[in-house]
């Protein structure tokens, strides 16, 4: 829907094909204009409906297609130092679990991590940020997690908003803080004490929109999670979980239990699992980047979410020990090759879902009246092409809340 008696906007770009990602499908739109005022959407859809507007500037796509700005909704984008060795101990036989009781994995990205200024931070993130916005991201999820303690977590997520003031792309905060046991922790009570008692101030400082935990075998149990999410809850912020990537923990159930917005990973989440996500409405975020670094063979249970009704979204899982990854380009493609997705499903796994996963439907994510005015803009004969192509950015132009 949109207003017809505003006839004035800022920008309007027509001659467009649209990938509105709304209804059924793609909500494709063949002659297609969206215009915008004050950053918002005033309309989007077919150009023989749109009223006369007069605007201010008019932006002719000659047949382009225009998707919502892309969205990742999973990312480890702020950290220190490099682990490419960890990679080449992987290609040697190592196990990933292996690599991190011995001190890699997190641990050593930690070390590097508090050792790193705030600004060192944001100098290190930016060239990986401005690879997902060279595709046209226009929003992305940052996690915290690799400081474990509370003056190492609040640089992380102070780090997070930075980038946000760099760069014109919309930042959602999620503190991670039980991520890992750090190595001077007494005991995992004691730690998890910890992580709870500074959830407060993240909350009132404004500094993450939600709180995450990596629930398995490696990392921290059920109980202990639920610790940190009733925490969370309590202080008003969301919750999202690592969940059953390694083991089958009931981390999907857990996260379902709480209302989460999204469960990541899920190779190994169950029927009972994907069925209380359904039911609590929590999004399945999908991490193909992952799945491939580590040379998993046991795939998300696609069928289930499907049958189900789980929405399924996809994220680069940007990290720097097991998802080296800056392209939700190539994410898709993976989620298409790897995981048997649908183009439908890639396409609405970075936008729509991508947005729901995050808690901002209501503002992103789609084409229609009244969102922010963000938008990809695609050298593209087809929407399959974005889904298709290997090593290819098609990107002609990046929108961002209207200009």
């Amino acid at each position: 829907m949109f207003d017809r008696s505003a006839k004035h906007c800022d920008r309007l770009w027509h001659q467009a094909r649209l990938v509105t990602m709304t209804g059924p499908g793609l909500g494709l739109i063949e002659d297609g204009v969206v215009a915008a005022r004050d950053g918002r959407i005033l309309y989007a859809g077919p150009a023989k409906d749109a009223p006369a507007f007069e605007a201010g500037e008019r932006v002719a796509c000659e047949g382009r297609w225009i998707t919502p700005g892309l969205i990742d909704s999973h990312t480890h984008l702020v950290y220190a130092g490099n682990r490419a060795r960890e990679f080449e101990l992987r290609l040697e036989g190592a196990s990933y679990e292996a690599i991190a009781r011995e001190g890699g994995g997190i641990l050593s990205t930690v070390n590097a991590t508090r050792t790193a200024s705030e600004a060192e931070l944001v100098a290190q993130s930016l060239p990986r940020l401005d690879a997902l916005i060279a595709e046209g991201v226009t929003t992305i999820e940052v996690k915290s997690g690799y400081g474990l303690s509370p003056e190492h977590e609040m640089k992380m997520l102070r780090a997070a908003h930075a980038l946000g003031r760099a760069r014109d792309v919309g930042i959602a905060a999620t503190f991670l803080g039980a991520h890992a046991l750090p190595p001077e922790a007494k005991d995992r009570r004691s730690y998890i004490d910890s992580v709870c008692a500074y959830i407060p101030a993240i909350a009132h400082d404004g500094l993450a929109d939600a709180v995450d935990g990596f629930c398995e075998s490696i990392a921290f149990t059920p109980e202990e999670i639920a610790r940190v999410f009733e925490t969370a809850k309590a202080h008003g912020l969301g919750v999202k979980l690592h969940a059953d990537q390694l083991s089958n923990t009931h981390g999907a159930a857990l996260a379902a239990r709480f209302g989460a917005l999204s469960a990541d990973h899920l190779e190994h989440t169950d029927e009972a699992g994907v069925a209380a996500m359904a039911e609590a409405g929590t999004v399945a975020v999908l991490l193909p980047g992952a799945f491939y670094t580590l040379r998993e063979t046991r795939r998300p249970p696609v069928e289930l979410l499907r049958h189900f009704g789980v929405p399924i979204a996809l994220a680069t899982d940007c990290n720097p020990g097991t998802s080296p990854l800056t392209s939700l380009l190539l994410t898709m493609n993976m989620g298409a090759t790897l995981f048997r997705l649908t183009l439908s499903e890639c396409l609405a796994g970075v936008t729509r879902e991508a947005a729901r996963a995050l808690g901002r439907l209501e503002s992103i994510g789609t084409l229609e009246a009244g969102k922010a005015c963000d938008l990809a803009i695609w050298n593209v004969e087809q929407p399959a092409d974005l889904v298709y192509r290997l090593g290819y950015n098609p990107l002609h132009a990046r929108v961002r809340n209207g200009r």
